[in-house]
């Protein structure tokens, strides 16, 4: 997902028929997958929706995730799949529907609503030593709740992102941290972004449209937004991950290539 080269996105296994299958074993498998999230299509419970997912990172269940999204609704569609309404999918998920616009170009999801807060300076100066930042480039900073919670830091430049170590990240010291800075003008993607300590307990995400979501909501929310996007993540551990964000009036989405690569059956 998140990526027009098949490999070079964020990994999802999507269980297409996943009625009857309990929460344990919906945890097992994900945690056998050993992937940043895995999904379970089930009958929806509300009218609106054409099915509903369940998310579950090797260790947990989250109420919401990008790519998941993306790519649990490509494999519904893959598998005959057929909106109610042409040219839309309607997801439902923990945090309640989710729309798919799949007429486009490419898929894209509408970024859920956004709670933005301070990020306490506590946590500032922590998250500032513990990366070796200096306090001059960090340029603002939020704690964004979109589902998930993300402590975000937004840097000078996208070279600052890229020159985190990530080994300075310790699970679970650090929860759902983020980090983004802008890439010169002219430059292939407008924004770098990392996400460092997530909830699968790997050192890093390779994509990760649920933090994307919440940051152009963030710019959004202080005006900040005001044209599209292209996102760039994934690009020191050999991912080409690019998250394309549209802008309509108050309705943003957040869209990338799904690739669909392995097709088979599952016996749990």
């Amino acid at each position: 997902m998140f990526s027009a080269v098949p490999t070079k996105g964020n990994g999802l296994a999507v269980v297409v028929d996943g009625d009857g299958l309990t929460e344990t074993q919906m945890q097992r498998f994900a945690t056998w997958t050993n992937l940043a999230e895995t999904t379970f299509l089930t009958t929806p419970t509300l009218p609106d929706a054409d099915y509903a997912v369940r998310i579950f990172t090797p260790g947990r269940e989250m109420p919401f995730a990008g790519h998941p999204t993306l790519g649990s609704c490509a494999a519904w569609l893959h598998c005959g799949g057929v909106p109610a309404q042409p040219g839309v999918v309607r997801q439902e998920c923990r945090i309640g529907l989710v729309e798919i616009e799949v007429s486009g170009d490419v898929p894209a999801f509408v970024a859920p609503p956004t709670k933005v807060a301070p990020l306490p300076q506590t946590d500032l100066d922590r998250l500032t030593a513990a990366l070796d930042l200096t306090p001059a480039q960090v340029v603002r900073a939020a704690q964004l709740d979109n589902g998930p919670v993300w402590q975000v830091l937004e840097l000078r430049s996208a070279a600052d992102v890229l020159a985190i170590d990530a080994d300075h990240v310790r699970w679970p010291e650090f929860v759902a941290l983020g980090v983004v800075g802008p890439y010169p003008e002219g430059a292939e993607a407008d924004y770098e972004v990392r996400n460092l300590a997530p909830s699968s307990g790997m050192s890093e995400d390779p994509i990760t449209g649920s933090l994307n979501a919440a940051i152009v909501q963030w710019m959004h929310a202080e005006g900040r937004l005001t044209r599209d996007l292209v996102m760039s993540q994934g690009t020191l551990i050999g991912r080409e991950g690019r998250v394309f964000v549209f802008r309509e009036g108050d309705r943003i989405k957040i869209g990338g290539h799904v690739q669909i690569l392995i097709n088979g059956m599952l016996d749990l």
